[in-house]
Parts: C-alpha cells; sequence; structure tokens
C-alpha cells in the first residue's frame, strides 16, 4: 500500500466539462428542452450598445437564476458560492472552469433593470411550449391561492405609517400651551388610528410595506405574507398563470380577471373550474354560468350565525325584488351595498312580531337581510353540491392534489415558502421563475417519455432482423441471448 497524493495539481482536465454531468441530471433533461434564444433581442432596448463594460449574457444570467431554484436556492450569495463548485452549475449556465462567474449583485441589477414583465415573458414561454408539446388541454384548470411568508422580521411591524402619524399628529397648537384654569385639567386627545375588522390596530412592516398580515387559518397567528394565485392545468400538472398580491386581497373576488387571463394564454374558453369553498363566492357563481363555465366550487356552509335567526330561513323572491321572513311579511329593498342590496322590514311589522325576540338583534330596530349580487346563482350552487355526483366528486378530489400539490412542490422543493427579495416586483419575478422550473421539469419528463417511447419502438425492428439473420445459418456471436437480442455478460447453462 502506497497511498495516493490526492493533492497532487493537474495541469490539463481532459474531456468537456459536460462529460463530468451525470446523462440524468436535471439541469441535463431540462437543457434539452429550454430555448432562450429570443431572450438577448427581448432586453437588448435594455442596454447600451456602445458604451460601458461588457455585460452577462442575458440567456447565461436566467440559466443561472433556474439552475438554483431547480436546486432550492433563491439567494443570489448563496447561488453564486453553489455555482463555484458546482459543475453542473457551470455548465448548464455556459461557463467552464476556468471563466470567472458574475458577482451575486449583478443578478440583482438584471432583475432590476428587466422588470417583473420580462422575467413573465420567460414564464408563458414556457407555458407555449408546453401546450406545443400537448401537455396543456385547458378543458379543465384547477384555482387556488397560497401565502408566501414575507422576508420581515417582526420587529419591523408598525401599527401606524410615518405619514399617517405626522397628518393624524401634525403636532401641538399655540392654544394647546395656554395653562388649564385654576383646578382644571388637561383633556386627554385620542388618537384616531386606523383598525382592522377585529378591533385591533392594523400593523404594516416598514420595511415591506407590500406585505400584509394575514392567515390561512384562525389556528394559526397571523404573518405578514404575500398571496399567490396559481391555475394548474388538469392534463400533466402544468402551471398556465400565476399572479402576486398583497396577503389580504381576496381569491374570490380576483378570480374572474384570473379566467381572463389564462382563456387569453390559451387561446379557447375554459369549459371546466374547480376551486375551494374561498372562491364560493354568487357573482362569481352567476358569472361563470353566464360564460357556460361548469363550476366545481363547494359553497360556504350557512349556519346559525349569534342569537339570531339565520338569513337561510328567509326566502327571496326575485320576480317582486322582495324578501320574506318566516312569518311571511314582506321585506323591501332599500339600501344599495357594494356587491349588493340591504332589504329593511317595516318598523311597525317588527314591533309586534311573536318572533322579534328570536329574529331580531337588541341592538337594531327591525330586521335586515342582505341579499348579494347573483344570489340566485348560489341557491343553485347550493342545490347542486346537495346531489354532486361520482364525476364531480372525482374533479373536486383531482383539485385538492393537482394544484394543491404544485404549492407543495414549490415551497417545499424550489423554495417558495418564504420570499427571498422584499417588494411586490421581486416576490412576483420569485413566483415566474418557480413557475418556470416547474413547468420545464414536466417538459423535460415529456421528452424523456417520448424517447422512450421511440426506443420501444426500434428495438422489436433490430431483434426482428437478428433473428432472420440468425434464421439464415449465420453463427451466433459468444453470449447472444435470443429473448433479450442482445449480448449478456453471462448465459446461465
Amino acid at each position: 500500500m502506497i497511498g495516493k497524493n490526492i493533492r497532487q495539481p493537474q495541469m490539463f482536465i481532459p474531456g468537456d466539462i459536460a462529460d463530468f454531468v451525470p446523462p440524468g441530471h436535471i439541469l441535463k433533461r431540462v437543457d434539452a428542452v429550454l430555448d432562450l434564444s429570443w431572450l438577448e433581442s427581448e432586453v437588448a432596448h435594455l442596454y447600451c450598445a456602445d458604451n460601458g463594460r461588457a455585460s452577462i449574457p442575458p440567456e447565461c444570467a436566467v440559466r443561472l437564476m433556474l439552475a438554483g431554484f431547480f436546486a432550492g436556492i433563491t439567494q443570489d450569495r448563496k447561488l453564486m458560492r453553489e455555482a463555484q463548485v458546482n459543475l453542473a452549475m457551470r455548465w448548464f449556465a455556459g461557463y467552464n472552469l476556468t471563466d470567472t462567474l458574475p458577482h451575486h449583485s449583478s443578478l440583482t441589477r438584471i432583475r432590476q433593470r428587466w422588470g417583473a414583465e420580462t422575467f413573465r415573458r420567460i414564464f408563458t414561454r414556457t407555458v407555449a411550449q408546453c401546450i406545443a408539446a400537448g401537455l396543456v388541454n385547458g378543458d379543465t384548470v384547477h384555482i387556488d391561492a397560497t401565502l408566501i411568508r414575507a422576508d420581515v422580521s417582526w420587529e419591523s411591524l408598525s401599527g401606524k405609517w410615518m405619514d399617517d402619524t405626522l397628518t393624524e399628529n401634525p403636532g401641538p397648537k399655540p392654544e394647546d400651551h395656554t395653562p388649564p384654569p385654576m383646578g382644571g385639567k388637561y383633556k386627554k386627545r385620542r388618537n384616531k388610528r386606523k383598525r382592522s375588522r377585529t378591533g385591533k390596530l392594523k400593523k404594516r412592516s416598514v420595511t415591506d410595506p407590500d406585505a400584509t398580515l394575514t392567515t390561512s387559518k384562525q389556528s394559526f397567528r397571523m404573518e405578514p405574507s404575500y398571496k399567490q394565485h396559481t391555475v394548474v392545468d388538469d392534463a400533466a400538472g402544468v402551471i398556465v398563470d400565476v399572479e402576486i398580491t398583497t396577503g389580504e386581497d381576496s381569491e374570490g373576488v380576483r378570480l374572474m380577471h384570473t379566467i381572463d387571463r389564462v382563456q387569453a394564454t390559451l387561446g379557447d374558453p375554459v369549459a371546466r373550474v374547480t376551486a375551494d369553498a374561498g372562491y364560493a363566492h354568487s357573482a362569481n357563481y352567476a358569472a361563470l354560468e353566464q360564460r357556460g363555465i361548469d363550476a366545481v366550487i363547494p359553497p360556504q356552509k350557512t349556519g346559525r350565525t349569534g342569537s339570531t335567526m339565520p338569513a337561510c330561513r328567509f326566502k327571496y323572491d326575485a320576480k317582486h325584488q322582495c324578501v320574506r321572513c318566516p312569518r311571511g311579511k314582506k321585506l323591501t329593498r332599500r339600501t344599495r351595498a357594494k356587491n349588493g342590496w340591504v332589504y329593511r322590514a317595516p318598523a311597525a311589522v317588527c314591533g309586534r312580531c311573536r318572533l322579534r325576540a328570536a329574529c331580531v338583534p337588541q341592538t337594531a330596530k327591525v330586521r335586515t337581510i342582505f341579499i348579494a349580487d347573483g344570489h340566485q346563482a348560489l341557491l343553485r350552487a347550493r342545490r347542486r353540491r346537495a346531489r354532486w355526483d361520482s364525476a364531480t366528486i372525482n374533479w373536486y378530489a383531482r383539485h385538492r392534489w393537482r394544484v394543491e400539490g404544485i404549492h407543495g412542490e414549490a415551497k417545499q422543493q424550489h423554495g417558495l415558502r418564504r420570499a427571498a427579495r422584499r417588494g411586490m416586483a421581486n416576490v412576483q419575478i420569485q413566483a415566474y421563475l418557480t413557475a418556470a422550473a416547474i413547468n420545464l421539469k414536466r417538459l423535460a419528463v415529456s421528452l424523456r417519455r417520448v424517447l422512450a417511447a421511440m426506443e420501444a419502438l426500434v428495438r422489436p425492428s433490430i431483434a426482428f432482423s437478428r433473428k432472420i439473420h440468425t434464421a439464415a445459418g449465420s453463427v451466433r456471436p459468444a453470449g447472444y441471448c435470443p429473448a433479450r437480442g442482445c449480448r449478456t455478460a453471462k448465459i446461465a447453462a
């Protein structure tokens, strides 16, 4: 045993850097389907043609970012440290062993210069490739939203904005300094602060004002977050649309805008939409019915709230535009709200009603009922939910593992659980690149299946030709296996 000098330097390394990357590596499989040849001309107007230092090739920069997302690395510093020693990342981005990698701050400047719209076009290009490969049919789409934790600390949360503070507290006035009368006291001034629906002060982060406090479940505490609205095609799990909003935005309000973008991307109308109960708004049911789209959306449960009679005991008469109470009395339309009408009963009727104690709240004089726009469509959706067939139940089950599985994959494997940078534009770029990485994986898998199918078609023809060659009287080579049509290392006797 003479050992080995592991520190012996080498002047030359034989072969190409691609020879050291395994054939089944994810970056090597994605490289076969990734096409960024159009990108340089797309961003050429953002660079100076005859002044300044040489820029980083746009395709190399995007490939570096995508390589980090495939490895679950979202931070630029960590990405460049990994790319310095990772041969697969170097080869995927187009850098040799002797090439100097760009500084991590260059990636930040590139994102700022290009903007979120350029990265959105990169994502839509992957969607177009998936459509051309037959991975998207556009018949059924699954829509859901998930929260992305903002990159802020709890110490950065403030109950008031600085501008609001200066506006509401402009400073002491001259009359405020006058001394009080003998034996008098100063009156305490109350600051009018913006409060949330729960009555607590509405807090925002001073380091990332776009992030808002929200939670996905009442049992969880509220955190500064963003909300990602995702649309997944049912055929192969391809992401066809991604949108980032603040955490407090309602996903149900943005449903029809999302469908409009999806139809513009696919070029054809959508036949079926699945979503959870967060999208079960009466206006959404009415709009989907008007467009002829099958809505697989379970309505929210209607139960008894508080000590008053539930609103489901009141019958809505759309023909006469009135509401009937359980005793048959009429509630007429009074006030127009943002998304519906408020119906109110006469004070004389509620005053002598024997159900007043169980119907009218103690703080009110009469009973009021709010009827949202599209209420009839909501009633039809509730009746349909009571008799869902097996096919509809199956579609909703596919929604659970299709789109929620995409969210789990993006957070667990690609670092989307927490925002890597601050600001709405940076979070949008992160979401676009994550969705593009997931779609490229679907493309790589489809290409692999196509190659396997072609190999399966070619293999029987090779075995058939060898069989004819052997039947003609030729001598079989040593180690030839008739069943497999190839040489084997050893044939059992």
